[in-house]
Formats: structure tokens, C-alpha cells, sequence
């Protein structure tokens, strides 16, 4: 059953907002933008997906993009979309008309200095006021103009449920760890508050469809040809599904700002696989620090059973034949704008100032904004315990708390609030003296001046966030008691340059400022000894630690990280153009499955036809996955299956095989009823032509006395991990871990891989893993090898294959696909031989072609049986018994068949 965020996605997608509510709100719906077009037209090789329920202008709009920007023929341009747009709008004075200006502070606008120069970048997002719907052509078209800017107009009411019902109430306080056990504050339609609330699907649906306004936006002013799309943060992460529904070779790149949870914390989100499965339709997905990227891979594997790799440095995850980059890369600050507010003049009086107000006295500094994560209480506390356990720092430190104006509202931030205040005067009534206040509290907006003032006078910065996605106020630190080169002045700090941290170790930077002082914030004890640490450390030592960090912070500033992003970008997107891409999947289950350029699916008519002209015909099939569901619990084939098989069979024409990695005593009983079905067991050791026959093995007699070796490892490995088991054939061992914890089965599957291969080291034996399983089997056994002996033991009776037609559905079966392609160079077959190498389900293959589902291959075998004649019958598989043991293969090919396993 489709999950109703599934079908809330397809409502939305295909414009049915009814749930949502009237259109209105002061909004209008994109796509009148107003502005002179140009034609574009979508020359991107390949198949664009056509999905259920577009109609025809989304179709044409699909083949045919309009753009309103026009870019160079064969240049780049970087298409930056957030939230919100760096740029300030100001209503004019006299109320006609608008002003508009860049955020200078805004990240946005800082990382354009790291984009090539000959890139172009334009930006799409919303702005931060309220423009009438009257006003927002003539607001486009200027912003376009002169900001190249694309600015996205969301309903009021969308963007109430959007902003402050779903980002602000669902994914902020979630990323932030915290969970929503009370229903209280459910009520996202009615509060701004930053607090966490349950799930609201109405929520979730505004969300989705805000994303498809910004979606909309970016499809009026792209050519997907030349440009990459950059999106930012967590307010988007449904827009890349809408991107690459509509353009399947699109350069994708998304980085979130904020933290990214635990699997513990994330799996709690109803709407979970379908924001993961989002972020997979980019191509590069960044995150500042290696724990949050280990979160996001963690819930990769454990919801959607997706495993990444590291290769050369870089880690990937293979989605459908797409490798999806995570690039760990901490966001730095501008050095260029910091080294400009440290030239400024009013800096000079405004540094004198506090010198003077002071002097005597050892600064501690913390710059924070208002909310329940930074911790500021916790500081105050801290501070607090130094002044009570070290007696001398009473009437000589001092903290000064900045505390830029809550953005939210909310019973929990009021809380935060009445506990600061308290702190404050309790703080300032037992430790203060006349002109003397341990605590400045300072909770207005401060200019950049003033704060850069205050930065340089700070013997310390401390930063007790209990959680944060990056903080760069450590940073800002650090560049402001450098000073600006070359700009010595009356009121600098004089003497060599020096700074301390104390850093909550539960924030960004903190990995990378390896001189600071690391503090658990919750620590109150530990944060008020590491603040009296810092500020007691010798002067030499605050020098070179102090040096480290300026050299880390000025290399890597914001130009750094948006080049390496873009650098790495490009080559996650190198070979789009060359790869033939399929859209397949509805709602967010929708995803591009790069492919073999001439990888079809099975027509059934033309394999009916060559079937049909064929006078010698063999037929292999996999069992697990092809004739029955992976998921079906009753594994037993149905009597469809069996009626089918046995009118295969009656034909004389007809060598009919089942090659499964099953054990024999099964396969022989569920197929008890087909007397003249050839059976290939545990890849193809055991074979046996009919059910009269004896079953063969297709190697000498084997020493078997490696599996008294490796049992007792998988025996340890079974007795660690609950929910492991051993599966013991005749000719190998198989442990599985499907139904162990992921993350643990999974590290404890590649520790005993390691752990077989070197006990077994001088055995005559394979070891490979697969899908939740490790197993062990002798070498020279597959599916691929079997498949070869069977087509020529028909050859050697002397009427080679003009037909074949081979199925599987997992890793094993690409070794019989590999094989079979190229038997045609060996005069195995007769030449010009059709051969139907087909996989089950789209996905890459070296398979010719694919069938979506077990109940499309049982449909396939029965258009077959339907033009099989059964009175043509003869005990073909008994003439070519006699002649399968006079076969020798070789041990090279053997060897080389030996690649994969499964079932």
C-alpha cells in the first residue's frame, strides 16, 4: 500500500492543493513571471522520464525549457538556491517603489568568491518582506536585472506551514536532538515559536509544495545543459526530487548548514525515507563535519539498505547506478569583510572604549544568538562555579554575554530567557563590587563595529552550544585579534597575537580548532575549569595556539569552501552526458537509474518471434527473485510456475535449467512435479538433467576439510551478533545477517570477511560477500560456469543453441549474464544466436535487458508456453546426460567465472 505522503507528493506535484486549502494569502502561483522570454530548447541525450499523470504541456515543458536568463553557449553558470535571497528590501521612503541592496553578511553572497570567475551565478529564493502580488513582476524583473536574482513568492499560508509549521517546528528541533514527547505544542498553524511539535501532515504538505514553488523558479530561469544547481539547507531538501523528475541529467549539489541527527534521533520522523530519498536525487551532498555525514550514511543503510564506499578519499554511495558524493568540509568566514570592519574608523574609539571601561580586567566573550541551543545559561553557570572555586578571579574576570534578538517565540525560549535573567542578577548581586560587574549582559542588536571591537579586546571566546551546525564566531575571533595586516594602530592590541577557546565539543568548528579547549557544556564543572585553564595558560602558549588556528582559519574561509564544493561537484557530474538515465518511480520513491546504453526492456512479442523460428533452445532461470518475490514468505514455487516449466519441458527443442544457489534436497522436492526440468543447485556444484538422473558435481572430489576451519569463525561471529545465522549446504557456508542490526552486521560481515580470508588462505576456496550475507564455497563454482557447460553439452550432441534466454535478479546471476555474452566469439552457439541476457528490475547490469518483476517474467514464460508445442516430445535432456561428463572446462575459466554469489 502506497504510504500517504506518497500520494500527499503526487497531489501536489500534479497541482491538486485542495487539501492545502484556497489559493490566496497573498501569493500568486509561479510560472507568470512576466518577464521576455527566450527559447530554450533541452538537447540533453538520453530518455526523459515520462510519469504517470503528466500531461501534455508538462511534457512539452519537460523537452523544451524556457529560460529567462540567457547564458554564453557552452559556459557554465551556477544556480544558488535558498530560502531566503542575500539581498536587503526596503520599502522607499516615500512608499512607491522598492530599494534594494546585498546582505553583505549573508553566506550566499561570500561564496561566490570561490566560482570561477567565467562561471555566472544567479540566485533563486524568497525575499524577507512582504511584497504586494501587484508589485512582485515589476520586484522580479529588477531584481533579475540588476541582482541577477530570481526571487520566489510563496502564499502567506504556505509559508506560515512551510517556514514556521514544518522547518521550524519539525526538522530544526529534530536535527537539534530534540524530540517532541509532549502534544502541547502541536499547533504549528498558530505559533512562531522555534519549539518542536508532533507531526503535522498538513505541515508536511505545505512543505512539499513550497519546495515546488522554488522548483518552478528555478525551471523559468535554467538551461539544464550548462548550469548546476546548488541548493542550501534543510527548508529544500524535497526540491531535488522535483529537479531531477523534470531533467534527468541535471548537476545537482546540496549542503545542509545544520547538524544532521542520529539514526536513533532521525528514524522518529514519519516522512523519513522520503526526505532521504530526496537528498539521493542530488549528485554531490554536503556536510560540515565527518559526524554528520556519518549520521546521514548510517540512516542510509539502516532505512533504505543503502552501504556507502570510500575510494581514493572519496566517499560515494551507489543509488541505482548513480554515485552519490558526500563531501565533509566545514564552511569558513570571509577574511576579506573581517579584515575590512577591522579598518573601519569608527573601530578606533569605539576599541579605546572598552579598553578604558576594562582595563584591569580579563575579558571572557560570548556572542550567541537567542535561542534554546546555544547554551547560554549553561555559560552563566559555568561561569559562575570559576568565580566560586577560584577565589582569585573575583573582582578581576569578567564575562560579556552579546545576545543578538530571538528570531522565534515560544514557552521554552521564555523559560531560557527568565533563567538567564536570574543567573545574571544572581551572578552580578554575590560576586559584584563597586564598578564592578562580573556578568555584561547585552541583548540588542550590536553593530559589526562594536562587536569586532569587542572581539579584539577578549582574552577568551566561549561557545557552550549543546548543539550547532557550524558557529563562526570562534573563527570571527581569531581573525579579529590578528588584526588586519599592515594596520597597527594606537588602540591595537600590542605584542605578539594571541587567543583563547573554550568550544562546546557538540558544534561544527569544533573539530577544527584542534588548540581549543574542548568542554562538554552540560559539564558545568569541566566548562568552569576549562574557562579557568584558558585564561590562566601561560603566554607562549596562548601565541602558538593562537597561530595554529589563524593559519587553519585564514586558508580555509569561505572562498575555500565553495571552490572545493564546486570542484568536487564537477566531478561527481563528469559523466552525465555519457550515460543513458532512466526516471523511474512516483512521489519521492522517484529516481534516476543510470544504464547501458543499450540496456532495454524485454519486448515479448520479439522473444515470442525468435523463440517461435528456433529449432534448439535453452532456457536458464535463477529462482529466488525471478520466479518467486525476494519478500514472499512461502518461497515454495505456485502451481502457475510449475504448469508453465513443465509445457517448457514437453518441447524437444527445449533444454530447460533452474540455476539457483539453493540447496539440492529443496529444489528437488519444490520441483518434484517436473520430471524433465534440468536443476543446476548451490550455483551450479550439484547438476542433475531431469529428475531420473543422478545428481553430478562439476569438480573432482573435493576436501571438504575447510569447513571445520571456517565454522568455529562463523560460530564466534554468530554468537556476537544476534540475529546472524549459519546456513550449511553440502559444498559451502553461508552466514547471514539480514536480520541483525544493520550497522552492526554490516561491520561485523566485513571484519570476518577479513578474518575467513585469512584462515583460509591456502584453501582451495572463494570468499565473498553479498546482500547481508558472507559465504564461503569452493572456487571454480558459479552460475556462469554452469551456464557454459550446459550450452555446450548441446553443442556436443551435435545441434548448437540458436536460442537462449537467460533470467536472474542478483549478483550471481551477472556472472552467467557475463558468460553468456560471450560464448557467441567461442562457437558455443550457433552464430547470429539471439541471446536474451535479462536481469529483473531496473538497475546496472551487464544484462541486455531487464523485466521490472517476478509477475512480468511469469507473464514472459507463459507467452512462451502459449506457443510451445507439447506433443513435440523426446527425452532431450536424457541424450545430453551421457555427454555433460566427457566436458572439461579448464581450470582458467573456472577461476574466472568465479566472481559473485547469491541465490
Amino acid at each position: 500500500m502506497m504510504s500517504r505522503s506518497y500520494t500527499n507528493l503526487l497531489d501536489l506535484a500534479e497541482g491538486n492543493f485542495a487539501a492545502l486549502g484556497p489559493a490566496g494569502g497573498g501569493g500568486r502561483r509561479q510560472g507568470s513571471f512576466g518577464l521576455k522570454r527566450m527559447s530554450r530548447v533541452m538537447t540533453v541525450p538520453g530518455t526523459l522520464s515520462e510519469l504517470d499523470g503528466e500531461d501534455d504541456s508538462e511534457r512539452a515543458a519537460t523537452n523544451s525549457v524556457a529560460s529567462d536568463v540567457p547564458s554564453s553557449v557552452g559556459s557554465d553558470r551556477m544556480i544558488v538556491v535558498s530560502n531566503q535571497l542575500p539581498v536587503v528590501a526596503r520599502r522607499r521612503p516615500d512608499g512607491r517603489g522598492w530599494s534594494f541592496s546585498w546582505d553583505d553578511d549573508s553566506l550566499l553572497l561570500q561564496l561566490r568568491d570561490g566560482i570561477p570567475d567565467e562561471m555566472e551565478v544567479l540566485f533563486v529564493g524568497s525575499l524577507r518582506a512582504d511584497v504586494p502580488v501587484a508589485e512582485q513582476d515589476e520586484v522580479s524583473q529588477a531584481l533579475l536585472d540588476r541582482f541577477r536574482c530570481a526571487p520566489v513568492f510563496l502564499p502567506d499560508h504556505i509559508n506560515d506551514r512551510f517556514y514556521h509549521g514544518f522547518c521550524k517546528r519539525q526538522l530544526w528541533p529534530l536535527f537539534h536532538y530534540m524530540l517532541p514527547f509532549s502534544s502541547s505544542a502541536s499547533d504549528a498553524t498558530t505559533s512562531s515559536s522555534p519549539g518542536t511539535g508532533r507531526f503535522d501532515r498538513s505541515a508536511w504538505e505545505a512543505y512539499v509544495l513550497a519546495n515546488k514553488y522554488f522548483f518552478e523558479k528555478v525551471v523559468e530561469v535554467i538551461n539544464p545543459e550548462d548550469d548546476y544547481v546548488w541548493v542550501h539547507d534543510y527548508h529544500l531538501m524535497a526540491l531535488p526530487t522535483f529537479l531531477r523528475r523534470r531533467f534527468n541529467r541535471l548537476r545537482i549539489g546540496f549542503f545542509l548548514h545544520s547538524p544532521f541527527p542520529s539514526s536513533e534521533i532521525y528514524r522518529t520522523l514519519p516522512v523519513r525515507e522520503e526526505i532521504l530519498k530526496a537528498l539521493l536525487n542530488c549528485d554531490l551532498i554536503g556536510f560540515h563535519t565527518f559526524d554528520y555525514a556519518r549520521h546521514f550514511l548510517s540512516c542510509c543503510s539502516r532505512m533504505l539498505g543503502i552501504e556507502y564506499q570510500s575510494k581514493r578519499g572519496y566517499i560515494g554511495l551507489d543509488y541505482f547506478g548513480r554515485t552519490v558524493g558526500i563531501k565533509i568540509m566545514p564552511v569558513g568566514v570571509h577574511m576579506g569583510q573581517l579584515q575590512s570592519g577591522l579598518r573601519l574608523p569608527d573601530r578606533e574609539w569605539r576599541l579605546a572604549e572598552l579598553q578604558q571601561q576594562f582595563e584591569g580586567k580579563t575579558v571572557l566573550l560570548g556572542v550567541d544568538d537567542m535561542d534554546i541551543f546555544k547554551g547560554i545559561n549553561l555559560k552563566l553557570l559555568a561561569f559562575e562555579n570559576m568565580l566560586r572555586t577560584h577565589p582569585k578571579w573575583q573582582g578581576r574576570a569578567v564575562l560579556v554575554q552579546i545576545a543578538n534578538p530571538a528570531r522565534g517565540k515560544g514557552k521554552d525560549l521564555e523559560a531560557i530567557q527568565a533563567e538567564i535573567q536570574e543567573s545574571c542578577r544572581r551572578i552580578n548581586g554575590d560576586f559584584g563590587q563597586s564598578g564592578y560587574s562580573p556578568v555584561v549582559f547585552i541583548d540588542r542588536d550590536v553593530s559589526t563595529v562594536e562587536k569586532i571591537a569587542y572581539y579584539t579586546i577578549a582574552e577568551c571566546v566561549v561557545v557552550t552550544a549543546v548543539r550547532d551546525g557550524m558557529n563562526l564566531t570562534p573563527y570571527e575571533y581569531i581573525v579579529c585579534r590578528q588584526g588586519a595586516p599592515g594596520s597597527e594602530s594606537m588602540s591595537e592590541v600590542s605584542g605578539p597575537k594571541k587567543s583563547m577557546l573554550v568550544v562546546s565539543e557538540f558544534i561544527g568548528c569544533s573539530p577544527s580548532l584542534s588548540g581549543a579547549i574542548r568542554v562538554n557544556p552540560w559539564n558545568i564543572e569541566a566548562t568552569a575549569e576549562g574557562m579557568n585553564e584558558a585564561i590562566s595558560m601561560p603566554e607562549q602558549e596562548k601565541q602558538l595556539r593562537h597561530e595554529k588556528h589563524y593559519r587553519y582559519v585564514s586558508s580555509h574561509d569561505v572562498a575555500y569552501w565553495s571552490k572545493s564544493f564546486v570542484q568536487d561537484l564537477e566531478r561527481a557530474c563528469k559523466d552525465h552526458f555519457r550515460r543513458t538515465c532512466w526516471g523511474i518511480g512516483l512521489g519521492f520513491g522517484f529516481r534516476v537509474v543510470a544504464l547501458d546504453p543499450h540496456f532495454t526492456k524485454l519486448n515479448i512479442e520479439s522473444i515470442v518471434n525468435a523463440y517461435e523460428i528456433s529449432e534448439s533452445r535453452a532456457i536458464l532461470l535463477d529462482y529466488d527473485g525471478t520466479l518467486v518475490p525476494q519478500t514472499s514468505i512461502n518461497k515454495a514455487p505456485s502451481a502457475e510456475v510449475l504448469s508453465i516449466i513443465n509445457i517448457l519441458c514437453s518441447d524437444r527443442r527445449n533444454t530447460v535449467f533452474l540455476v539457483s544457489g539453493r540447496d539440492k534436497d529443496t529444489l528437488g522436492k519444490w520441483f518434484a512435479s517436473c520430471p524433465k526440468l534440468g536443476i543446476a543447485a548451490e550455483h551450479g556444484y550439484f547438476l542433475r538433467w531431469s529428475r531420473e538422473e543422478e545428481w553430478q558435481t562439476c569438480t573432482q572430489a573435493l576436501d571438504f576439510g575447510w569447513m571445520e576451519m571456517a565454522k568455529p569463525v562463523m560460530n564466534l561471529y554468530t554468537e556476537a551478533t544476534d540475529g546472524s545465522s549459519i546456513e550449511t549446504k553440502e559444498s559451502a557456508l553461508v552466514w547471514h545477517h539480514q536480520d541483525a542490526d544493520p550497522g552492526f552486521g554490516s561491520s561485523q560481515a566485513k571484519e570476518m570477511l577479513d578474518h575467513l580470508e585469512s584462515v583460509l588462505a591456502n584453501e582451495p576456496v572463494s570468499v565473498k560477500s553479498g546482500q547481508f550475507i558472507v559465504e564461503v564455497k569452493p572456487q571454480g563454482v558459479s552460475k556462469g560456469l554452469v551456464a557454459e557447460r550446459i550450452l555446450a553439452s548441446i553443442k556436443e550432441r551435435g545441434k548448437q543453441a540458436d536460442f537462449v534466454l537467460c533470467i536472474g535478479d542478483d549478483r550471481s546471476d551477472e556472472d552467467m549474464f557475463e558468460n553468456i555474452a560471450d560464448i557467441m566469439k567461442r562457437n558455443i552457439v550457433a552464430p547470429r544466436t539471439p541471446l536474451f541476457a535479462c536481469t529483473v528490475g531496473q538497475k546496472p547490469s551487464k544484462a541486455k535487458f531487464y523485466l521490472d518483476d517476478t509477475f512480468e517474467v511469469v507473464t514472459m514464460l507463459s507467452a512462451l508456453a502459449d506457443v510451445t508445442d507439447p506433443e513435440l516430445e523426446t527425452d532431450s535432456a536424457y541424450e545430453l546426460s551421457a555427454s555433460i561428463s566427457s566436458l572439461d572446462i579448464g581450470d582458467e575459466q573456472s577461476e574466472s567465472a568465479d566472481r559473485t554469489i547469491g541465490g
